[in-house]
């Protein structure tokens, strides 16, 4: 990472569908080896199936479940005279949000059996509901942060 310059935030154009970013973000983020095509496929059957199973629009659930994982504070390593301590931070927005994506879809890889359709649909709604891995993860994440909070007068 360069030390001179800050990186370009790209614009990211919203999705076809759903004229959303976040849904352009996730297809991104899920996406393998170029196959655009395929982790559309896989997001909008997932959405298409929330707008069958539940009353409220998938797009909602879709966002609720997001909101569900964004984490608020993060621990940073910071080294002071030897030692290494975590610190706890504050989670910039844009960063909130890739997280919480990142965090969605290694849950739903993780998940055994079934497939990525089917297990991406069982953690939206698990997330929805404030529960599953994404979850825990964030959970677990805020824990990390409040007991270091300790060190939190070492940030820079």
């Amino acid at each position: 990472m360069s030390r001179r310059h800050r990186a370009i935030k790209r614009h990211i154009n919203p999705d076809p569908v759903y004229n959303d970013r976040i849904v352009t973000q996730f297809i991104n983020c899920m996406m393998w080896d170029g196959n655009k095509n395929v982790s559309e496929n896989i997001l909008y059957g997932v959405l298409q199936k929330l707008s069958e199973k539940a009353q409220a629009k998938p797009l909602e659930i879709f966002h609720k479940a997001v909101s569900n994982v964004k984490p608020i504070l993060e621990v940073k390593s910071r080294r002071v005279g030897g030692a290494t301590y975590q610190i706890p931070v504050d989670v910039r927005p844009d960063r909130q949000i890739s997280l919480a994506l990142r965090w969605l879809i290694g849950a739903a890889r993780k998940r055994p059996g079934h497939s990525m359709q089917e297990n991406l649909f069982a953690e939206i709604q698990d997330a929805c509901n404030n529960t599953g891995e994404a979850v825990k993860k964030k959970e677990d994440m805020h824990r990390m942060a409040e007991a270091n909070r300790a060190f939190a007068h070492y940030r820079w």
